[in-house]
């Protein structure tokens, strides 16, 4: 079965299928819509084979589904059909998450992913847990106010 793996940022979205090793991107940004994300992806996916998606989603996820809108793009994002949209079995999983299954080696790992904004999870023993530590309070703001795209400007 090959997969085709979308992480979506703030910034850009990241595709890569089971089989190939260059990464191909596109920008995204506050106007990115699910459906705009979706048509961008089936455009620069064009010429790769895959049957399934996983999509990394920069935002709260519970039971493979979106369940707060993500703070650095438009909204529409929960709800949204990706299964019908892709025309193919899709796994979402926050984009932290994501990320850290990709460098897990066991035991316990934090992670910390700085980028447009900054995302945190959890692993202890294979169990991974998503934090959402950015959006904490911290001095005038959240932590994302200071370590993201924000702090960094």
């Amino acid at each position: 079965m090959k997969i085709l793996v979308v992480d979506v940022g703030g910034t850009h979205v990241k595709i890569l299928a089971s089989g190939y090793r260059v990464p191909r991107k596109f920008v995204s940004g506050p106007s990115l819509t699910p459906q705009k994300m979706v048509a961008e992806v089936l455009k620069a996916a064009r010429g790769w084979k895959y049957d399934v998606l996983s999509i990394g989603y920069p935002g709260p996820v519970l039971h493979g589904r979106p369940i707060g809108e993500p703070l650095n793009l438009k909204r529409g994002w929960v709800g949204f059909d990706f299964r019908a949209a892709f025309e193919r079995p899709v796994k979402i999983i926050n984009d932290a998450a994501m990320q850290a299954i990709g460098s897990y080696e066991g035991g316990k790992m934090l992670f910390l992913g700085l980028g447009t904004g900054l995302g945190t999870t959890m692993i202890v023993n294979g169990i991974v847990e998503p934090m959402e530590l950015s959006h904490l309070p911290y001095k005038k703001g959240c932590y994302e106010d200071y370590v993201g795209m924000r702090g960094l400007k």
